[in-house]
């Protein structure tokens, strides 16, 4: 998804909020390559978190409280099968283990399981993607 000359429409918003996701990645491979895995860690859940944002910003709602835009992700898109439950296992791993990184004196890091939540992750926003594109086709045009 490409990110578009900004009209302040619903599809400006959802594609800048992917964007976000897709760059969060990014950074979570330069990251992890670099043995940075606090800061990996961090990238990899928000680039899910920006990714569930979008999902939101297409049926025009947003959430500050991340436990807000986690519970209604689930609820809505996950417990009714638009997307698999493993995403809402990997966001609850992925949260956890930001969480542990950011907050955490000692941390325990596993370059392996950080490994492992960034291709999840990047399933995951690859996945939302897809699916927003479809929506915004319909949508739209």
């Amino acid at each position: 998804m490409e990110l578009r000359e900004e009209t302040g429409g619903i599809a400006d918003l959802v594609r800048y909020r992917i964007s976000v996701a897709k760059q969060d990645i990014a950074d979570g491979k330069l990251l992890l390559e670099n043995k940075s895995l606090l800061s990996a860690n961090n990238r990899i859940y928000y680039a899910v978190f920006h990714a569930i944002n979008a999902v939101h910003g297409i049926d025009g709602n947003g959430y500050k409280r991340h436990k807000d835009a986690i519970a209604k992700f689930n609820a809505a898109y996950v417990a009714n099968g638009i997307f698999p439950r493993k995403f809402g296992r990997i966001i609850h791993r992925a949260e956890d283990l930001r969480h542990s990184s950011d907050y955490d004196d000692f941390p325990n890091l596993d370059e392996d399981l950080s490994k492992d939540l960034l291709r999840a992750a990047e399933e995951i926003v690859l996945s939302i993607e897809d699916y927003l594109e479809k929506r915004l086709a319909k949508e739209v045009l």
